[in-house]
């Protein structure tokens, strides 16, 4: 009549105690993080408006590449808001990035094709390029689609005076365009940093240099930490030292601010040589012609500038190198490859400074047989330039005619052209 006591399964016990602490597990550590299709996310994604905030506070630090970056991160997140694109492409132009700068706005183009500001920057980067037919064209659409556009007008103002500077374009007098252009864009967009430096530049171009001075100083005040815009005002207080030197260290003090902007551009350091060349300091001139060429140690145009500024402080043997690597091409410092200058008839003025300093130093070296070619080629390359044949005479005067041997070096001392 008793029955008997079932043995205890042990094994099922363990299984049920391990079932437990899985689920207990789950329920503790997994659940809270998954995520359910369809819903929200328990970490919220970043408003891309907040990256288009701080991408715009950063431009106003003229914190450029950090400006793009985020604009970028904007677009990763909403790929589809052409303002967006345009607001990227305005900054890449004033970082240098034309390439850049027309491939956004011609995205932003994809996605609004009626759009002014696309178009307009689209033009403005084309300008950049030196691309005038397309950026003419791209513009005039701009216009059309909104004929109170400020900043296209701005933009039309830098195409029409770009033409004027380099003797291009399809129109026979640009510049009156040019001057319009910016007047209108003022008018319009009194408050658009765009507007003050069109402006600026065409009073600087047409040498209207205390007003420029003023339209750039205008642009500052909307944003002071624009590079091109320091070096800009810059230059134009370097065309004022014509008639009160003392301008030149005000110049200085731009080219300066725009370096400290932006530390990676050779230009600060070229501008600032020749300044002080201008003024007669050769020693510092040397230093920042050297400092250029650290910037960017393969331009062969940088290397002449350094040569020349060696040239005009009687540092003859070094300037000869420079020269050499200027003029033939050769090696840099660290191995990398230097082409050489290919002069053209539009060559500007400093082009055949180098040239002519290269050749007088080769006659003085006793390298007549180096110096005698190059003097042909100054007078093939040179031929418009009122200077050309007089320093070739002067080269000549310390060789034997045709020998290719030096004379007896005269006792004054070379100039291979008026001081810049």
């Amino acid at each position: 009549m008793r029955q008997r006591r079932p043995r205890t399964n042990w094994f099922l016990i363990v299984l049920v105690l391990i079932l437990i602490v899985i689920v207990t597990y789950v329920d503790r550590f997994i659940l809270p993080t998954a995520q359910v299709p369809g819903l929200p996310t328990a970490t919220a994604t970043r408003d891309p408006e907040s990256y288009i905030t701080e991408a715009q506070g950063l431009f106003d630090q003229g914190k450029l590449s950090q400006a793009i970056d985020t604009y970028l991160e904007a677009i990763r997140i909403k790929p589809d808001d052409p303002a967006t694109y345009i607001a990227l492409a305005r900054v890449q132009i004033f970082a240098g990035r034309y390439a850049d700068a027309l491939t956004n706005a011609e995205n932003a183009l994809l996605l609004s094709p009626n759009n002014s500001m696309a178009n307009a920057i689209r033009g403005w980067a084309l300008t950049n390029q030196g691309n005038y037919s397309q950026a003419d064209d791209s513009l005039k659409t701009a216009l059309r689609l909104d004929q109170n556009n400020g900043q296209a007008h701005a933009y039309d103002a830098f195409l029409y005076g770009a033409m004027y500077e380099n003797g291009t374009g399809p129109y026979v007098d640009p510049i009156q365009t040019a001057i319009a252009e910016s007047q209108i864009a003022i008018n319009l967009a009194p408050n658009s940093l765009e507007a003050h430096w069109a402006r600026a530049y065409i009073l600087q171009i047409t040498s209207n240099y205390e007003q420029a001075v003023t339209e750039y100083q205008n642009a500052i005040k909307i944003n002071k930490n624009i590079s091109e815009i320091h070096l800009q005002l810059g230059e134009t207080y370097k065309a004022l030292s014509l008639v009160d030197e003392t301008n030149i260290n005000t110049a200085l003090q731009e080219y300066s601010q725009a370096n400290t902007l932006n530390p990676s551009d050779y230009r600060p350091a070229e501008y600032s040589s020749r300044a002080l060349a201008y003024i007669g300091d050769y020693a510092k001139a040397v230093q920042f012609a050297e400092q250029a060429v650290k910037n960017s140690p393969t331009d062969p145009y940088l290397r002449g500038n350094w040569g020349y500024m060696l040239y005009k402080n009687f540092e003859w043997p070094a300037a000869l190198q420079q020269f050499d690597l200027a003029v033939n091409g050769g090696q840099s410092e660290d191995g990398q490859t230097i082409l050489p200058l290919n002069p053209t008839s539009n060559s500007d003025t400093w082009v055949s400074k180098y040239f002519y300093a290269y050749a007088i130093l080769l006659a003085q070296s006793n390298r007549c047989a180096d110096a005698l070619p190059l003097t042909q080629k100054i007078l093939d390359y040179f031929r418009s330039d009122q200077f050309a044949a007089q320093n070739v005479d002067y080269a000549l005067s310390f060789c034997t005619p045709g020998q290719g041997t030096p004379v007896a070096q005269p006792s004054k001392t070379p100039v291979a052209s008026p001081t810049p």
